[in-house]
């Protein structure tokens, strides 16, 4: 497996984490590993640190500088909304064309693993007639699906594998990630999901520390990725 893209059931539901969790953990398994988000909404340029790329970088052990920035997430948008809209208010776009071609690159050069990160959910619109999922299919990558634990949760993440499932889009494993605060027990939440996910391995992953404390969870998703 050279390449993976980690995608989720909606936004703010943990997929940078888990890419960085995963980042560390292929470090610690003397791994070489690189990480792409080439799409970033609600970025603040006076926080680099504190963006989703930032956290990628930083679990790479890299600063946040405008070069690693350009080189990991050239499409950055300051608003806080789908990339389409982000983009708009900016009076920009995305060429969708350029965004395949660009992670099509970087899938070549990868000496090792490369994660590619994604924006918001599946069906996130990137521009005015391509989504997240036709940018997943266009580089006939495996995904790893982040879906969270709060109350509604089990329909959107069955509805994401749905839609990855009818392209044909290889699926390495699905992890719930525990929502703060969630009404709904994060096991009970993941059992039942699992129970309607087939034979697609379903990782429970309490709240952690930080993205470079070790979870067994993180561990078997390692191990799942080497059968890419």
């Amino acid at each position: 497996m050279s390449a993976v893209f980690v995608t989720g059931s909606g936004t703010e539901i943990g997929k940078t984490f888990v890419a960085a969790a995963l980042i560390h953990e292929l470090c610690r398994r003397g791994r070489q590993v690189t990480a792409l988000k080439p799409v970033a909404s609600g970025f603040d340029p006076a926080r680099p640190a504190e963006s989703d790329p930032g956290a990628l970088l930083a679990a790479l052990g890299k600063a946040p500088t405008q070069e690693a920035l350009n080189r990991i997430a050239p499409w950055r948008f300051g608003a806080a909304l789908s990339p389409d809209m982000a983009a708009r208010r900016e009076n920009r776009s995305i060429d969708f064309a350029a965004l395949v071609e660009h992670s099509r690159k970087a899938i070549a050069a990868a000496s090792g693993v490369l994660l590619i990160e994604g924006v918001g959910g599946v069906m996130v619109p990137l521009d005015d007639s391509h989504t997240v999922l036709d940018w997943i299919a266009a580089l006939h990558l495996p995904a790893i699906v982040i879906g969270g634990s709060y109350l509604g949760a089990i329909s959107h993440t069955l509805t994401a594998l749905g839609a990855l499932r009818q392209r044909d889009i290889a699926l390495a494993a699905l992890v719930v990630n525990e929502t703060p605060r969630s009404s709904v027990a994060l096991d009970e939440t993941a059992a039942t999901i699992a129970r309607f996910a087939g034979d697609l391995p379903v990782l429970a992953l309490p709240r952690l520390t930080g993205p470079d404390q070790p979870h067994p969870a993180i561990g078997r998703l390692t191990d799942f990725l080497d059968r890419f």
